[in-house]
């Protein structure tokens, strides 16, 4: 790539030779131009199991399969707008899922 000795930009192809667009110098001659480009290696993108994706608080609640007393809970509006919602609950140890009306 060469540059003009007049005003410094990048000499760009005018129909068979070269000039500067800003101050309209002209190259004598051909110009060599060359390009490069370094890639670089991107981050794999982490990938979230099942497992790890439990991240609900934990309350006392009995779970009615294996009776283990801790359980996370979430809740869900399931009925009409103007009715209580639908507490949701899964056992820490077995992830039995069970609800709770109210």
């Amino acid at each position: 790539m060469q540059f003009c000795p007049k005003c410094g930009c990048v000499l760009v192809e005018k129909t068979k030779n070269f000039g500067c667009a800003r101050c309209g110098y002209k190259a004598k001659g051909k110009v060599k131009i060359e390009t490069s480009e370094q890639i670089q290696v991107k981050p794999k993108i982490g990938v979230i199991k099942e497992k790890d994706t439990d991240v609900f608080p934990v309350t006392n609640a009995n779970c009615p399969k294996c009776n283990n007393g801790e359980a996370y809970f979430w809740t869900s509006q399931t009925r009409a707008g103007d009715e209580a919602e639908t507490k949701f609950f899964r056992c820490t140890k077995c992830k039995h899922t069970w609800r709770e009306y109210r």
